[in-house]
């Protein structure tokens, strides 16, 4: 088992690497637009490759026993209980195009559950982390989420999935089903950040799908550690591997669940 004082060095460690990480992304600002593409319309800027590489060097040089896995295409596999998950820059389609909402995503992970978290956002300058049983937190302000019980009173956050174009499963049922529920919906283009947003009470609930585990596994646990619920659509216990993730501030969960369960198909209207 892992000492307090273990835990929290790898926090202290995590929170001070997404910061200097950040850093570099905003140093690399002026060559945002060097892009090369990983698909059709998924790309990678030489910021992604930067931020990861001053994040694997880190962690190499204080953790060298430590297993990792990270976004561009980076898996370091060692017979150890320990490991990191990063998401260099999550929101890579927004700095590309200079739309000010991407950040940082470190989680560490122990016997197969996270246990640390921290996700920096470099353009606001808010860090939010979470360490197990211990709370969430924005700059060192306890967070927690929203009160809310009504969906029609509520502020919802989604994405899409870089296969919209040619998948079926593209959300755009669910998102018109929720349009007609919730009071809004917001898109802004980093799963790590949306969730922050929940567990600090900007919005009230998030949902998407086709999304991989360095994209939730920072933010799920601060969600749950600032009083939140994050499942699979059905309810079900969420793992950073599965493909559909729902995050709430609990009280509308069962309310997102349902909608979440309605035919897919054309939404009629009321």
């Amino acid at each position: 088992m892992l000492s307090n004082r273990e835990i929290e060095n790898f926090l202290r460690f995590a929170k001070a690497t997404a910061v200097k990480a950040g850093q570099i992304l905003r140093k690399k600002i002026p060559t945002r637009r060097d892009i090369r593409y990983k698909g059709e319309v998924n790309l990678v800027t030489a910021a992604d490759l930067a931020s990861e590489k001053f994040i694997i060097n880190n962690i190499e040089k204080e953790f060298p026993k430590h297993s990792l896995l990270a976004e561009e295409e980076v898996a370091i596999n060692r017979p150890s209980e320990l490991r990191w998950i990063i998401d260099p820059l999550d929101g890579t389609t927004n700095f590309a195009h200079s739309f000010p909402f991407y950040c940082v995503s470190i989680a560490l992970e122990y016997r197969g559950r996270i246990i640390i978290g921290a996700i920096y956002d470099p353009e606001r300058e808010e860090l939010f982390y979470a360490s197990r049983n211990h709370g969430a937190f924005l700059n060192g302000k306890r967070i927690v989420v929203t009160p809310e019980t009504r969906m029609v009173r509520s502020l919802l956050a989604t994405g899409f999935p870089y296969d919209i174009g040619t998948s079926g499963e593209d959300n755009l049922d669910h998102f018109a089903h929720f349009a007609k529920a919730a009071r809004g919906i917001r898109r802004p283009g980093s799963a790590a950040l949306d969730l922050c947003y929940v567990a600090c009470g900007r919005f009230d609930g998030f949902w998407e799908l086709k999304l991989s585990p360095w994209d939730t596994a920072a933010g799920r646990l601060i969600v749950e550690e600032a009083g939140g619920r994050v499942t699979d659509f059905r309810g079900g216990k969420y793992s950073i591997y599965d493909k559909e993730i729902i995050a709430s501030n609990g009280q509308i969960h069962k309310q997102m669940i349902k909608i979440l369960s309605k035919k897919v198909g054309r939404v009629p209207s009321e």
